[in-house]
């Protein structure tokens, strides 16, 4: 089965706390601080793994959560940092934030790398803390917390070339004799499902890859059957080639099939229809073909299309559109296919301008945010030196003049999320 979409949960690792350590050896039992520093959290990683098609494995596996940091050690060791969380991808892997919607990786080629989720740094042991005026500091900087957030992927097949056409009209056949691939064929509409992938090999050690997209039908681009999945697949082909029934036995008017799949594509993608785009007529074996195939060669070579007469079933006419298809790969082989522009493709938690917030809320000055909960995390309330370190963070770090600007004034309340107490100049 081909699994085209998946979605993860993804957290990266937390970094480790900083020690609140002291010397103690023999000739020093007062020692001065000696806390290590935590270690960094794992980050998530994305990464292309050639062997990999499908993103079967991710239905079964949903969460995937990074190494935290060691925390800090004694004697100044600092605690270790956590591996790298690598989750492997097929090449043609979307990556896109569930929440806001936006792509934050495109991953086509083999080795491809992108960081979702930055690990939380490791805290500060409390040797960083001693001044000549506090050397003895009971308190450390905590870690930093990890990211956490569902990621959505989609794979869009890397072929090189498009089999496009209504259904039924050969192309589960003609991959099957162009290629190794052995997709189901039968004689019904919408045998084919899922995209089909095979790789023509010709003279001369030539080759590219080309992809069955399942059959297209009147009204794809807006969603009708499996419209929009299908022509997910054919956007990063560089060549299509439009095969069309010429029999007529099925009472179809293969130009009319022309130019409904063309506007198909046009409406979900203008580029799509602009790909170079070569037409083979199939079912040439029959010889009520003769007469369409005349018909549909004079009218779209007047529009610049290369119309080429061919059989699935004797493979008459396969080589020379093999051959004209390779050509005009080697025009377009360096073109890339850009899905949409990437505006950054490292998220963190720590991204906000501004690590915390004031507002006034039934005459309280509530303060929140990142800034806050490292800070609370990180003293000792029954520590005076810690105290005095709280009160200097608050000021060098604005939060004091923040309050100032709502209007705070001595005796007023002010609370950090469980902590409350009274403002004092």
């Amino acid at each position: 089965m081909f699994i085209d979409k998946a979605k993860i949960f993804i957290k990266s690792g937390d970094g480790g706390d900083g020690r609140v350590a002291f010397r103690r050896e023999k000739y020093a039992p007062n020692g001065g601080p000696n806390g290590g520093d935590g270690g960094d959290g794992g980050d998530i990683v994305f990464v292309v793994d050639e062997n990999m098609r499908t993103l079967m494995d991710f239905r079964y596996r949903r969460k995937h959560v990074a190494e935290d940091g060691e925390m800090g050690g004694n004697v100044n060791c600092s605690g270790r940092s956590a591996e790298d969380l690598l989750i492997k991808v097929p090449a043609g892997t979307l990556l896109r934030d569930v929440e806001t919607g936006s792509l934050i990786g495109d991953l086509k080629h083999p080795g491809d790398r992108v960081v979702v989720a930055r690990g939380g740094k490791g805290g500060k042991g409390n040797q960083h803390f001693a001044t000549a005026t506090r050397q003895a500091p009971h308190f450390a900087q905590p870690g930093e917390k990890g990211m956490e957030r569902w990621i959505e992927m989609e794979l869009k097949l890397l072929a090189d070339v498009g089999l496009v056409g209504f259904p039924n009209v050969g192309k589960s056949t003609f991959l099957s004799i162009v290629t190794s691939a052995t997709p189901k064929i039968a004689n019904y509409h919408f045998t084919t499902l899922v995209p089909n992938l095979g790789v023509v090999e010709m003279e001369g050690g030539r080759s590219f890859v080309i992809a069955d997209i399942p059959g297209l039908i009147e009204g794809a681009s807006s969603g009708v059957g499996l419209g929009h999945d299908f022509l997910r697949h054919v956007e990063r082909t560089k060549v299509l080639i439009h095969l069309l029934d010429t029999s007529g036995l099925e009472g179809r008017d293969p130009l009319e099939d022309f130019y409904k799949i063309n506007d198909e594509l046009k409406i979900y993608s203008e580029k799509l229809v602009n790909k170079p785009q070569v037409v083979a007529c199939n079912k040439m074996d029959i010889p009520e073909s003769e007469e369409n195939y005349r018909i549909v060669a004079e009218e779209l070579g007047k529009k610049g299309y290369e119309v080429f007469a061919i059989s699935a079933a004797t493979r008459e006419g396969i080589a020379p559109l093999l051959d004209r298809v390779y050509n005009l790969l080697e025009k377009v082989k360096d073109v890339e296919e850009p899905v949409e522009e990437i505006l950054d493709l490292v998220y963190h938690n720590n991204t906000s301008d501004k690590p915390f917030t004031v507002r006034k809320e039934n005459g309280v000055f509530v303060v929140e945010g990142r800034l806050v909960e490292q800070l609370l995390a990180s003293v000792n309330m029954e520590d005076n030196d810690s105290i005095k370190y709280f009160q200097k963070v608050l000021r060098k770090r604005g939060i004091v003049d923040e309050l100032r600007q709502f209007g705070v004034k001595d005796g007023d309340t002010v609370k950090m999320q469980e902590l409350e107490f009274e403002y004092f100049e």
